[in-house]
């Protein structure tokens, strides 16, 4: 009867029986996982359709958002990991669903507010670019919020509740977290896509800006619930504390240099300036994040698929607008995007 509530297995390095992990907080931790996902997977393909409805006439307004988005993840990318590395697991929770939620309500309320009045392009140009400019900045919030969620259940949770079991829990744990993607990847366009056409463009997003208020509880809840989470965030807290000091102590040094060498001509100080400003740029999340890149073995594998991927069609922004703009409905636009995932 208890094997129905728990999971229990045995730790493969002490041959002891370790803290059952209780079932309903993995089914908390899925329900939640699957909210944040289905948010994200929704705006993703929805905003090529809100892009081409807003400016019916031109391909620009979804080609626009589509260099945004991907020039946010490439340059906010490494920032967004390397703060995730320097912060505690309920802030990192906090601020990925506050932001996420936050950035899909202001989304949603700017497109309702753009499709409500089609006409403002031509009436109001300013409102119109206001909303777009803001469009555009929530929908790069969005993805770098779902980047930072993404990296704390699936890359740091999971590895945490699974450790001190056999590897049986972290297999079960990815294939999981794994296919709740892919349901989110399958569904999320086909029930948008019959929302849109049977529905309402507006209904879609009125219930895009209400999505994901659950998540938070869902997922916070696991937090409190698993105690190896709690130990890994204060040893992490504790960690962080003791960095300031080390941080307070390094000025005083290159105080002390910058005094020695005050005699020093303009020419030198000025090149020394330089050199520092080289450094502090090589040294930055986004430089460093692809100096560690083009060191892997993979390096070349992983340009030739980059490469490989500018000649192939894929259902993303720009092709789901080209679509809605040839005529073709939301609905078999979604259920075209669904069959892909299958594939």
């Amino acid at each position: 009867m208890e094997d129905r509530y728990y999971v229990r297995l045995e730790d493969e390095h002490h041959h002891q029986l370790q803290d059952p992990v209780p079932t309903s907080l993995l089914v908390y931790l899925y329900i939640g996982h699957f909210l944040a996902r289905w948010g994200a997977r929704t705006w993703e393909f929805s905003v090529g359709l809100y892009m081409i409805n807003v400016w019916p006439d031109s391909l620009l307004m979804a080609a626009a958002y589509g260099v945004v988005e991907s020039a946010t993840t490439a340059v906010f990318g490494p920032l967004v990991g390397q703060w995730i590395d320097n912060s505690t697991y309920p802030k990192v929770l906090r601020v990925w669903l506050l932001t996420q939620n936050l950035s899909f309500i202001v989304a949603g309320v700017t497109v309702v507010g753009l499709l409500i009045s089609p006409d403002m392009r031509v009436t109001n140009a300013t409102t119109f670019s206001m909303l777009v400019v803001l469009t555009n900045l929530s929908g790069a919030v969005a993805v770098l919020s779902t980047l930072a969620g993404t990296i704390l259940i699936e890359r740091e949770w999971v590895v945490v509740i699974s450790e001190g079991h056999s590897s049986n829990l972290l297999t079960k744990l990815n294939s999981m977290i794994r296919r709740i993607d892919l349901i989110s990847t399958l569904f999320a366009p086909v029930v948008t896509g019959f929302i849109i056409s049977f529905v309402s463009m507006i209904a879609s997003a009125v219930g895009l800006a209400i999505w994901n208020i659950l998540s938070y509880w869902f997922l916070n809840s696991v937090y409190k619930g698993i105690p190896a989470l709690q130990e890994r965030s204060r040893k992490r807290g504790l960690k962080l504390k003791t960095k300031p000091n080390d941080q307070e102590q390094a000025p005083s040094t290159s105080q002390e240099e910058t005094n020695q060498n005050h005699d020093s001509s303009d020419d030198v100080a000025s090149r020394s300036l330089v050199r520092k400003f080289v450094e502090r740029v090589s040294e930055s999340p986004f430089i460093h994040a692809w100096q560690v890149y083009l060191q892997q073995d993979i390096v070349l594998a992983g340009l030739s698929l980059a490469l490989l991927y500018f000649t192939v069609l894929s259902f993303g922004t720009l092709m789901t607008a080209t679509l809605e703009w040839d005529g073709i409905p939301a609905y078999i636009i979604g259920t075209g995007r669904g069959i892909s995932a299958i594939m």
